[in-house]
């Protein structure tokens, strides 16, 4: 009876069998933030936090991560949220990617641990706005929405540089990361360009794993540090940063890793590399 059946849904046409949600997202690729340089006009900026939460992209009925992958929240959690597309983050507060980031890799669970994870609007892919204007769209469809999963990132103008460096200072001494800055009358395009920043006291950059070094001393028996290699082939050590109980559960040969750093050394290696985090997913390549 089963084979029958199959044979039959083979001679069904395309346009009856039943649709299979796609596993990836068909929307095109996101808008990139390049590390800010001195020298701009910063009232040219509308000026943000920059939440340590997971990208996310709405596509007017489901969620996706930046590279693509489908992201499955509670029933109910997107209940109300426009049929606009929508970028943002999805965030629980300072401090608390790691718990975020296993909640969206998760497809099932507790409703209940996404309580506090708001998805945070910071720009609409297909507004053909200016940066400035969709800021204000944005504002109505957050208001209209009243949705308690549906907020909206901060944007406002900062007048000097000195005011700028005050606000970094602020927003780092509170637990955050450091700021964000969108020009104003910027068009919202794919890829990495000259109308979107992050400024933060340390530059990060991701690495892979490929070998766990033994911990000496107090350390014995644990994770002593990471041998890490870049993109381009650069290969170095990651001692430090580690909790605990990463240092007995090391992220895994083969993983990638985020790490922060003090510039580069006369030999072009990460001055004073910090382990930050596992990065489960990469930034997409640049159109």
């Amino acid at each position: 009876m089963r084979f029958l059946l199959l044979a039959l849904l083979c001679l069904l046409p395309a346009s009856v069998l039943p649709a299979v949600p796609p596993t990836t997202a068909p929307a095109p690729a996101p808008m990139l933030a390049s590390t800010w340089r001195g020298g701009l006009a910063v009232d040219a900026f509308l000026v943000s936090e920059k939440l340590d939460g997971v990208r996310a992209r709405w596509d007017g009925r489901r969620l996706w991560t930046r590279g693509g992958a489908p992201i499955v929240p509670p029933a109910g959690f997107t209940r109300g949220w426009p049929s606009e597309p929508m970028d943002g983050e999805l965030w629980a507060g300072r401090g608390r990617f790691e718990e975020v980031s296993a909640l969206v890799r998760r497809s099932s669970g507790d409703a209940r641990d996404w309580d506090s994870v708001r998805f945070m609007l910071f720009d609409l892919p297909a507004h053909p706005g200016s940066f400035a204007r969709r800021v204000q769209y944005m504002r109505e469809l957050v208001a209209k929405a009243r949705s308690p999963t549906l907020a909206m990132i901060e944007q406002r103008r900062i007048a000097t540089t000195a005011a700028l460096d005050a606000e970094l200072a602020r927003v780092v001494a509170a637990g955050g990361e450091g700021l964000m800055l969108h020009r104003a009358d910027a068009l919202y395009r794919p890829g990495r360009s000259d109308a979107l920043f992050k400024y933060k006291p340390h530059a990060d950059a991701e690495a892979q794993v490929v070998a766990h070094l033994p911990g000496k001393g107090r350390l014995e028996g644990r994770l002593g540090a990471l041998q890490v290699r870049t993109p381009d082939g650069r290969s170095f050590r990651i001692g430090s940063g580690f909790s605990d109980a990463q240092r007995a559960d090391p992220p895994p040969i083969g993983s990638w890793v985020t790490y922060r750093y003090s510039g580069l050394t006369s030999k072009g290696l990460p001055r004073f590399p910090r382990f930050l985090r596992i990065r489960h997913e990469l930034p997409p390549a640049d159109p």
